[in-house]
């Protein structure tokens, strides 16, 4: 502690840093300040309510403020911490990768929901799709492809961390450029956004998300045109494709499938009821 800085407990420091993030317009800054706390105590967080009494050390004060500070220029928790939670498990995150969402985890469950031994993620920027389904089911492989190296040595990280290094291969590529071979699933998160929505992003996204995984600089829709063109030549007959998209772009997405030949295209819902995920399927024959 800084000579002068007046002794306080854990309690007493939190409600400090929510109360400064709140006069900065934050939303769910207790929120934020507790996850923050857990990390500068290392602790698990089912256990800061046993210390909120606590008097909090003057070297973990040093760290605790720091990450306030860093919160309050709009900086997430998860670039904060390095890292975040997907479909349960913890995936390092960079300034090369997209912040995985929990939204993209609907994509995840609609893939587990049918059977595949190979899997091609185009575009997988920190893995979060193609390594969960890998975690997930124990027998698949899969090919994760991305344009930015940066962006590839992040999911292999995480490859390395989740134990299934060892049955994914990473290829720079653009889109299918660099792809060769046929797969039972296709899954993407491409970068949607329509370049006059960028301005309307928060903080945390446009300062933080790199923009080349938020936004094709076209229409938002140049990676669904890509997946589009070439799922036929990359799926096994009866092969699926899963997309996420923006919640205005079912209508389009729709008639890209349809004109590239697939069948039984659904469009899944998010938690807030927008459309958010397109399946679709290669005929048998």
């Amino acid at each position: 502690m800084s000579e002068g800085a007046t002794p306080e407990t854990v309690q007493q420091a939190m409600t400090r840093a929510a109360r400064s993030l709140d006069e900065n317009g934050l939303a769910y800054s207790m929120r934020d300040v507790r996850r923050l706390m857990t990390a500068a105590l290392a602790i698990k967080s089912d256990r800061l309510t046993l210390h909120l009494r606590d008097d909090l050390p003057p070297e973990v004060r040093i760290v605790f403020d720091a990450f306030c500070a860093r919160r309050g220029k709009r900086e997430p928790v998860s670039r904060i911490l390095g890292g975040r939670l997907f479909f349960g498990r913890w995936f390092k995150n960079s300034s090369h990768v997209l912040d995985p969402r929990p939204e993209t985890e609907i994509l995840v469950e609609r893939a587990l929901q049918g059977d595949f031994d190979n899997v091609l993620d185009i575009g997988t920027g920190s893995g979060c799709i193609a390594l969960t389904l890998l975690a997930e089911k124990r027998d698949a492989t899969a090919i994760a492809t991305d344009v930015s190296p940066d962006a590839l040595k992040t999911a292999l990280e995480n490859a390395v961390s989740l134990e299934v290094s060892d049955r994914v291969t990473f290829v720079v590529s653009d889109w299918f450029h660099s792809v060769d071979g046929r797969f039972d699933l296709i899954v993407s998160n491409p970068p949607y956004i329509h370049p006059t929505e960028m301005n309307a992003l928060s903080p945390e996204v446009a300062q933080c998300d790199p923009h080349l995984a938020l936004t094709d600089f076209v229409d938002g829709l140049t990676g669904y045109r890509e997946i589009a063109a070439h799922a036929r030549g990359h799926l096994h007959p009866g092969g699926r494709v899963l997309v996420e998209i923006g919640p205005t772009q079912a209508k389009a997405v729709h008639k890209l499938f349809v004109n590239a030949g697939l069948v039984s295209i659904a469009v899944h819902p998010d938690f807030d009821g927008r459309d958010r995920v397109i399946e679709g399927f290669l005929p048998d024959s």
